[in-house]
């Protein structure tokens, strides 16, 4: 008859952390970080919490192993011999993408500034930032306020969008928001009021990449 530490080994050998690691991004995604407990994985992988312990230390382990794996699959994606402007845009437009897809990454991702995704991304924007011939005493202070850039405002979307319930029609909810700003004092928010026209139509992707090509303008300036 098998010992209980035998039916153990069979059940953590027969258990990937690749596995769990895809079911963790699944409640992730379905119902954001609180609804992430070992309890939850190991009903969802019909398995037992020490199962996925013996690959997974802690929630926040799984949490950053999440993370790095949804921007992996985001650097895979550009191409090394893609002109340095073009890559900066595709590197920003990719997280944005992948924050909007997965919100919880924004969260991850401006918790600990330094943790290995945070560090992939700093390193490829960084790298396109010197081949455009940015002076070097630059090209640190380019590269921070690029990646936090993308990081805050992606980030700041995703929740936006994670606010609102799904069966609100978004343009409705803007134009409620533009009317509450019509509302203000015209004295004090001439310019809330200059463009509360353009809130209910406009793209938060199209606006995140412009920001992202003024910025590329800004630092071909920088001698």
């Amino acid at each position: 008859m098998a010992t209980e530490s035998q039916r153990t080994e069979r059940r953590t050998d027969a258990l990937s952390k690749a596995r769990i690691v895809e079911a963790a991004i699944e409640i992730l995604d379905a119902e954001g970080e609180s609804a992430l407990t070992f309890r939850a994985l190991s009903a969802r992988l019909s398995t037992g919490a020490g199962a996925i312990y013996w690959h997974v230390a802690n929630k926040n382990e799984l949490l950053t192993t999440a993370t790095e794996g949804v921007i992996a699959v985001v650097m895979a994606g550009i191409a090394d011999d893609e002109d340095p402007r073009e890559s900066i845009r595709t590197i920003a437009l990719g997280v944005f993408d992948a924050i909007d897809a997965h919100p919880w990454v924004g969260t991850q991702l401006t918790a600990e500034p330094w943790q290995s995704a945070v560090l992939h991304i700093f390193e490829a924007f960084g790298s396109r930032i010197g081949a455009l011939s940015v002076p070097e005493r630059a090209q640190f202070d380019s590269t921070s306020a690029l990646v936090s850039y993308v990081l805050g405002l992606a980030a700041q979307y995703a929740a936006g969008a994670r606010a609102i319930s799904r069966q609100t029609d978004r343009t409705d909810f803007l134009t409620a928001v533009a009317a509450q700003w019509t509302q203000q004092d015209p004295a004090k928010f001439p310019f809330v009021h200059q463009v509360a026209a353009q809130l209910p139509d406009h793209d938060d992707r199209e606006q995140f990449m412009a920001g992202i090509d003024l910025f590329l303008a800004g630092i071909a300036s920088i001698e």
